[in-house]
């Protein structure tokens, strides 16, 4: 038997509901904030993300999922969207006009990584971008959008990183002083005795334990910030607390990308263990130069959609839906149950039925795992009589004494709270109460 690739997973309902309703959610808070959606190619060259996240970095040396095509050209499915959203921009002249251009795109990103909870190699992001504008003000309206979506999420316990990077020659004067303090330093893993003569700033990155002990005396880069660097992430964070939001000043927090410029920031949640961030992201002003572009101010993050899902309410995205099942007893009835059954999806009401004759315990069992609203339940009698009984399939309760109203099935047997409705009255009843 053939199955799923380690890593990769299949989503299955009833748990793409919720995947659905985080992805409506974000969908409707990005357009109170003017962005508007783009749909990326999940192959890109490859010299793409070697440009913009950098080769010394993680991700580049160790996780892409690279390949030759049949011509020989090096492709690699996205482990990003950042690089890729603005290739986009910059190839299609999205970025011309004054004013900052806003765009999100939903999808998956793939990365050969061990698998752990709330980690995969195909995993799914959220991303937002916007680009045009250095304004300190654009930086915390970004961090605004991401809390607003987090908290519509009804995410619980979370926290807000952040910190400054700052320009070009702020980290060139930071990574000399980071290179001088681990010339000294003896310990380190194998990956950060290599970055120390590469990039020194991603030893700042590494999630060992060992590693970060060490570096706990190491410089911090606002002490290296330049005076325009320092009065923008003032700003940002006066920003923020002018809105009252609770956020945490984090000198080592550089983000796992090369790109990043000046505001960098995360979003972490309790119940990930050592993985903890939900989403994170910054401004990457250089990063459209890199790719042969012009000088274009840009900022954004991105949520990652998995390890959201793992510590979002399980019961969220998953209220029922108004839905209709129609249970049919004999050819006749289940002819007009069929007519009925689009009649009541042209109707905009969702609606099911049995397909096999069944009996009518196996239809109404059918319904109750469909999670229906109602039932309708067809047979002969109430095919001469011109009517349907519809029966509620939610529970009800009622006060001590207050029986609900009781009606024979055709088979004799009595269930609670029925009512008959006339045929032709059936489907506009039944839309009505849709929208109730």
């Amino acid at each position: 038997m053939i199955k799923a690739i380690r890593g990769m997973r299949d989503l299955l309902p009833p748990e793409t509901s919720r995947w659905q309703w985080v992805e409506q959610v974000a969908r409707e808070v990005f357009g109170l904030y003017g962005y508007r959606e783009i749909r990326l190619p999940l192959l890109e060259r490859t010299e793409l993300f070697a440009r913009s996240i950098g080769a010394d970095t993680d991700i580049v040396g160790k996780e892409m999922y690279t390949f030759p095509d049949r011509k020989g050209d090096s492709l690699t499915l996205r482990p990003e969207a950042t690089a890729s959203v603005l290739r986009a921009v910059l190839e299609n002249g999205l970025d011309k006009g004054a004013g900052v251009k806003k765009l999100y795109t939903l999808g998956p990103m793939f990365r050969y990584e061990r698998p752990q909870k709330g980690r995969y190699r195909q995993f799914y992001q959220i991303n937002c971008e916007a680009f045009g504008v250095d304004a300190p003000e654009l930086d915390a309206e970004v961090i605004l959008l991401l809390l607003d979506i987090l908290t519509r999420l009804k995410l619980g316990e979370m926290r807000l990183l952040i910190n400054s990077l700052g320009c070009p020659d702020c980290q060139v004067k930071f990574k000399a002083a980071m290179g001088l303090f681990l010339i000294s330093r003896e310990g380190l893993c194998e990956d950060c005795q290599r970055r120390r003569d590469t990039n020194p700033l991603r030893v700042l990155d590494c999630k060992s334990v060992h590693c970060k002990e060490i570096l706990k005396d190491a410089p911090v880069i606002r002490d290296y910030l330049c005076p325009d660097c320092t009065a923008h992430f003032a700003r940002v964070l006066a920003w923020l607390k002018r809105f009252g939001v609770a956020y945490e000043e984090q000198p080592k927090l550089v983000r796992g990308l090369d790109y990043y410029t000046r505001t960098a920031f995360e979003v972490v949640a309790a119940g990930l263990g050592a993985q903890d961030a939900v989403a994170g992201g910054g401004r990457y002003n250089g990063l459209s130069q890199a790719l042969g572009g012009p000088l274009l101010p840009a900022i954004g993050f991105a949520i990652g959609e998995d390890r959201l899902l793992e510590v979002l309410p399980k019961d969220l995205g998953q209220e029922n839906q108004f839905k209709v099942f129609l249970a049919a007893l004999g050819e006749a009835a289940r002819d007009r149950a069929f007519h009925l059954l689009q009649e009541l999806r042209q109707r905009r009401v969702a609606a099911e039925m049995d397909l096999e004759g069944r009996s009518l315990k196996a239809q109404m069992t059918q319904a109750d795992r469909s999670g229906a609203t109602y039932a309708v339940i067809i047979g002969d009698r109430e095919l001469e009589q011109g009517e349907a009984l519809v029966r509620p399939m939610r529970a009800f309760s009622y006060k001590k004494g207050e029986g609900p109203k009781l009606t024979e099935l055709p088979s004799g047997r009595i269930v609670e709270n029925q009512e008959r409705v006339a045929l032709k009255d059936l489907t506009a009843l039944l839309a009505a109460r849709a929208r109730e």
